[in-house]
Formats: C-alpha cells, sequence, structure tokens
C-alpha cells in the first residue's frame, strides 16, 4: 500500500546585492517598490522563486524583470530565514551578489509592475530599507570587504584603463578608511598584475595621470606560482 506523504509548503525569494563603482563613489543598485508590502520603499531587487524554477534561474529572471539588467556573473553568499522576516508569513531568501562596471550598462529600466525605477545609490548615503534589506546589505558588503584581501575583484568594478587614483578610491571605498598614498602605490605596483599603459587620462581639467591595465594572465601566473609554493 503506497504512503501518501504530506506536502511542503514552503517560500522562497531571491535578494540581489548588485554593486558598481561610478565617479569615484561606491554604489548599491536599488529599487523603488510598487506593491505592498513597503509600497513606495526602498529595497534591493528581490522577488518571490516560481515553483516550477531553479534558485539560479529566479535570480536571473528577477534581476531582470527588475532592473533589466541580464547576463550578469552572481554568486550566491547567504541564505537569510529569520521566522518574522516577511510580514505574509515564512519567506527564506537566497541572497546573491555581483560586481559590474556602471560605464557602459545599458539604461536601468524595470520590465514588470513589481518596481517603479531601478537606480544606483551611494553605499554611505543608504537609508533605511524594506523588510530586511538592509542586514542582507550589510553582509553582502562585508563579504567583498573580506573578498577585497585576497582576491583581485576591485577590477571588475574599475574600468578597463584605470589610474592608481582611481583604484585607491575604490579600496577606500569599499574598506571605508583612508589610504596612504605612498604606501599604497608601492604596494599595488610590487604585486606585479598592473599593466603600465602608454597613455594618460583625457578631457581631464588637471594633470592627466597614467593609465593602467589589470593584467589577468600574469595575476593567474603569480597566484599559481604562490600555490606551488606553499605546497612544495
Amino acid at each position: 500500500m503506497e504512503v501518501k506523504l504530506p506536502e511542503f509548503d514552503s517560500v522562497f525569494s531571491i535578494d540581489c546585492v548588485i554593486f558598481g563603482f561610478d565617479a569615484g563613489e561606491l554604489k548599491i543598485l536599488l529599487i523603488e517598490r510598487n506593491e505592498e508590502p513597503f509600497k513606495d520603499w526602498l529595497a534591493l531587487p528581490g522577488y518571490i522563486v516560481e515553483q516550477n524554477e531553479s534558485i539560479d534561474t529566479a535570480a536571473e529572471r528577477i534581476l531582470y524583470e527588475l532592473t533589466g539588467l541580464r547576463d550578469l556573473h552572481m554568486e550566491q553568499f547567504h541564505t537569510f530565514g529569520e521566522v518574522n522576516r516577511h510580514p505574509q508569513g515564512r519567506v527564506i531568501t537566497v541572497a546573491y551578489y555581483a560586481l559590474i562596471r556602471i560605464n557602459g550598462q545599458k539604461e536601468l529600466r524595470p520590465v514588470t509592475q513589481y518596481a517603479k525605477k531601478a537606480f544606483w545609490h551611494p553605499v554611505n548615503e543608504l537609508p533605511k530599507l524594506a523588510f530586511d534589506h538592509s542586514e542582507i546589505f550589510k553582509t553582502g558588503f562585508n563579504k567583498i570587504r573580506r573578498r577585497l584581501s585576497y582576491q583581485p575583484i576591485a577590477f571588475e568594478l574599475l574600468p578597463e584603463k584605470f589610474t592608481l587614483t582611481q583604484l585607491q578610491m575604490l579600496y577606500e571605498a569599499i574598506l571605508n578608511k583612508k589610504l596612504d598614498k605612498r604606501n599604497f602605490r608601492k604596494k599595488m605596483l610590487s604585486y606585479g598584475f598592473l599593466k603600465e599603459l602608454d597613455e594618460k587620462q583625457k578631457g581631464v581639467s588637471y594633470r592627466a595621470a597614467k593609465l593602467y591595465k589589470f593584467d589577468k594572465r600574469k595575476y593567474t601566473k603569480i597566484f599559481q606560482n604562490e600555490l606551488t609554493t606553499v605546497e612544495s
């Protein structure tokens, strides 16, 4: 005799923490909600996972529907499951994060009525967000701060060609502290994966600075050599 097992009732959501860097400021992608609960509140791009889709597929769909962005490389970084985090019942959310270059991205435009608009907002002026999104943001921010110490994630936010001043401003924005200019430049150049270009800034009113590129191939080689040294 076949035993009929009870079906589980679970509701999952996705929340996206998308960081960008523009005009010397670290920014976060937000939406203005257009439905209850928290109608008219600012929030991270997020919504409910449908019953017939995977978590990763839902993350791509939800980000696109709420912001118009697609084909971003996003990674899961945390699951938030406090019992009372949603006023309509138990909703467990899986949080994703991504680092992107704002310059060159297409216009933000929601393709669903759930969001009035999507826009970039400076992280150092963040207001209180809907649900527990302020906590989700802080957890994501701490994640990239930790990664900054052992992975070259800063170069995912900078333009392909950048100045050392832009690189330092980004580090200071993520770490939320001032860094000594001389020591920072000496340390960055000593790693060996910054390629100095025979180019300078254009269209600036001040003295044009040298431009650099991140040499990913050289970084990979250095990293592999360090692993070989550790393992030998």
